[in-house]
C-alpha cells in the first residue's frame, strides 16, 4: 500500500471538518448551554466524542499547498518560504519582486 502524502491527508481533513462543522457546532452549543439539564449536556458530550477525530478544526495545520511543508508558511499565499522564493524568482507571483544585493 502506497503511503499517502501529507497534502492529501490535509485535504481529507479539510473535507471532514467542513462536513461535520454544523453538527460539531450544535453539539458544542448544547454542551455549553447551562440552562439545559446535566444529563442532556453529558449525552451531547458523548455524541461529540463519537465523531471522527479528523473532523475537529484543531487537527488542521497550515501547510504549503505545493510541497506540504508545515513550517515557514505564508497564510496570504498558502505557500512555504521556499516555494515563495522559487516562484517569485521565476516571476510567477503577481506583484512580488525578488530583489538582489
Amino acid at each position: 500500500m502506497a503511503k499517502k502524502s501529507m497534502i492529501e491527508r490535509q485535504k481529507r481533513r479539510e473535507r471532514m471538518v467542513a462536513k461535520y462543522a454544523a453538527k460539531r457546532a450544535a453539539l458544542n452549543e448544547t454542551i455549553n448551554d447551562q440552562s439545559k439539564p446535566m444529563e442532556e449536556r453529558f449525552k451531547a458530550t458523548l455524541k461529540l466524542a463519537e465523531l471522527p477525530r479528523n473532523s475537529s478544526a484543531t487537527r488542521l495545520k497550515n501547510r504549503c499547498e505545493l510541497t506540504g511543508r508545515p513550517r515557514a508558511y505564508y497564510r496570504k499565499l498558502k505557500l512555504s518560504r521556499i516555494m515563495l522564493r522559487e516562484l517569485g524568482s521565476f516571476g510567477q507571483i503577481p506583484g512580488l519582486v525578488k530583489s538582489s544585493w
